[in-house]
């Protein structure tokens, strides 16, 4: 943002240079319905309560200004055409003005563009990204917010059309809170109107635990005879404690909507009440889609606590495990202290306690939706590589967790489970074996695994970066050690498979293998830790795998692709395969033609493995020179 024009009364400020195609996608393209303007808005509204009401805990003063209880107000003037959403919340000081109503999506602006790609495509994603408030560009050609801070002496008025820049000015007299007024379009004026607005609350924000207030309409021509009267248009009272006979699937839905910033579906609805030495009450929701800061690296939560139906926080550690971060949702509990900073709540016994009873009662509905793989697949797709985590860092719950599972394998084209992987293992197989990449369709093809194929074996595919760390952590399932197939010294020969007996008539013989292994030993030096004759290969000449108990192939590509340098932990090992024509033709050649091959063959390896070849140019005049020998002789 740049600073325009500037005077003690108003300034005028340009708005960050991505929000003129921000505000064309909100205002174009991405509300199919435009009455979700209202939504956005009353859900601010709540939030700056919410958010009030807590800081008035540890600071009564905030609320010396007698602003009454806490309220949305919607006003009309039919007359100006005009229509206000206003709360006696937190409110917002000059530079909090600026920072959330001058930038949109201040941490999400990347990922919203991502994620919408361009002005066609119609998707509601705008409250996820916290850019809610520009919907009302949808109705208003110009946006007036009033707001004072509270404990503050002075509010300020922001203003915008929506259309490149927004001034601030002082407002004396502006009343404790957020106070926006909508000028609305003429295609808009339907929203003035109290039997529309009536619907709209009543459709998406009945679960609103304030009362949403429609002001008295002076100047409405079809008011009835009397003075007319202030309406409360939802219900006012705090969803997650109405009985859940009382609620319908549509009510839990809008409050999904709400509480999770989301507009998809949630794949799974937890509503419950705890009672015994802790007693809370939870309304809990697994997204259908992935939320899109779920990757972050602070890895926070977005589960609201209220104590007493008084919020507390939406960010808190302690009340959901990490690996449970998708969920969205609210928990309300009596036995935690009000007066207590959130610092110090998150380290409380009892919370601790609620996590634990939360996150059982979540894995129990978790293994009763696991029993329809195609409907279970669906949440495993969108947030296995989350809920892996677990795994890693869950001790207490890591059976369950286990037994929860999913993963991609050799064996068939859907999801297995750690017991139905188990449940195939060959005569002689001991280990449960797996293979870690970036791709399952690669790690399928790769030299690595042709032997296990060959015996069919089958081999789990894991492709997320944390399976690199909970496997080893993890050890064991059902007494089975997992076991890596990119490991040196892998031996398949007490396994019974389905390979044919005679392969060993179609190894070179042993002498000239044994002779080759110390040329090639020799040839590439120090660029291996060593050669060996491989028992997995049955296609390929040749492939890397980690010298054993060494550091994977794959996490020392991770760990420098972030920055950090794994050389001389990781111990890479060459496998030559002794049935394959070219490394049976190598027996015979010595010298630099020995010495070529032997390079090239490294460097075939580290191509299929998705390594960089350290030296393009000799791999380049190495090949050529090849080729140029292989044409001559045709």
């Amino acid at each position: 943002m740049t600073e325009k024009t500037s005077s003690p009364k108003a300034e005028t400020r340009e708005f960050q240079a991505e929000v003129a195609k921000l505000l064309d996608l909100v205002v174009h393209s991405l509300y199919s319905n435009r009455e979700i303007f209202l939504r956005e808005l009353i859900s601010n509204a709540s939030d700056a309560c919410d958010k009030l009401r807590y800081a008035a805990l540890t600071d009564s003063k905030l609320l010396d200004d007698k602003s009454g209880d806490f309220a949305i107000h919607i006003a009309v003037n039919k007359t100006g055409k005009t229509l206000t959403i206003s709360d006696n919340g937190i409110g917002m000081n000059h530079d909090e003005l600026i920072a959330n109503l001058g930038t949109i999506a201040k941490s999400g602006t990347a990922e919203f563009l991502k994620a919408v790609g361009d002005s066609k495509k119609d998707v509601n994603l705008i409250g996820q990204f916290g850019v809610g408030f520009y919907s009302a560009f949808m109705v208003a050609d110009r946006v007036e917010v009033v707001s004072r801070k509270a404990g503050d002496p002075k509010g300020w008025t922001w203003s915008s059309d929506g259309k490149g820049a927004f001034t601030v000015a002082e407002a004396p007299d502006a009343a404790r809170g957020a106070h926006i007024t909508l000028h609305m379009k003429k295609d808009a004026e339907e929203f003035l109107e109290p039997q529309r607005l009536h619907q709209i609350v009543k459709t998406y924000s009945d679960h609103i635990a304030l009362p949403v207030i429609l002001d008295p309409i002076a100047d409405d021509p079809n008011k009835k005879d009397g003075e007319p009267k202030a309406e409360t248009l939802n219900s006012a009272s705090a969803l997650w404690m109405r009985p859940k006979n009382d609620v319908t699937p549509e009510q839990y839905k809008e409050f999904y909507h709400h509480v999770g910033h989301a507009f998809d579906e949630p794949w799974h609805t937890l509503h419950y009440r705890a009672e015994g030495a802790i007693e809370y009450t939870a309304l809990l929701f697994i997204p259908t889609q992935k939320p899109f800061d779920l990757f972050h690296p602070e890895r926070k939560g977005h589960v609201k606590l209220y104590v007493n139906r008084v919020f507390i926080s939406d960010q808190l550690e302690g009340l959901m495990p990490r690996y449970l971060r998708f969920v969205r949702g609210v928990v309300d509990s009596s036995d935690l202290p009000l007066n207590i900073s959130r610092e110090m709540l998150q380290n409380n016994p009892t919370l601790k306690k609620i996590q634990a009873g939360i996150a059982k009662r979540l894995l129990k509905d978790l293994k009763e939706r696991a029993e329809k793989p195609e409907d279970y697949a669906a949440f495993w797709n969108a947030f296995g590589s989350v809920f892996k985590e677990g795994l890693y860092e869950e001790f207490e719950r890591r059976d369950d967790l286990l037994e929860l599972a999913r993963f991609t394998s050799t064996a068939v084209d859907g999801l297995v489970s750690l017991k139905d992987y188990v449940g195939r293992m060959k005569e002689g197989q001991d280990a449960i074996y797996y293979i870690t990449g970036e791709s399952a369709a690669v790690l399928k093809n790769s030299p690595q695994v042709e032997g296990f194929l060959a015996k069919g074996i089958e081999v789990l595919l894991l492709t997320d970066p944390i399976d690199e760390f909970w496997v080893p952590t993890v050890g064991a399932y059902d007494k089975k050690s997992f076991k890596s197939v990119a490991e040196a010294g892998t031996d398949l020969s007490a396994i019974k498979g389905q390979d044919k007996k005679d392969d060993a008539k179609d190894e070179a013989p042993a002498d000239e293998i044994k002779a080759l292994v110390e040329k090639l030993k020799a040839s590439l030096g120090e660029a291996v830790a060593d050669v060996k004759v491989s028992h997995r290969l049955t296609g390929s000449p040749v492939c890397l795998v980690a010298d054993t108990g060494g550091m994977s192939l794959h996490l020392a590509r991770m760990l420098k692709q972030h920055g950090e340098n794994p050389a001389g932990v990781i111990r890479k090992v060459l496998e030559i395969n002794p049935k394959h024509p070219l490394i049976k033709r190598l027996g015979g050649v010595s010298g630099a033609a020995l010495d070529d091959a032997a390079h090239l063959l490294l460097d075939q390896a580290r191509i299929v493995e998705g390594e960089a070849v350290p030296d393009p140019a000799a791999f380049a005049k190495r090949l050529s020179a090849f080729l140029e020998k292989g044409l001559a002789k045709d």
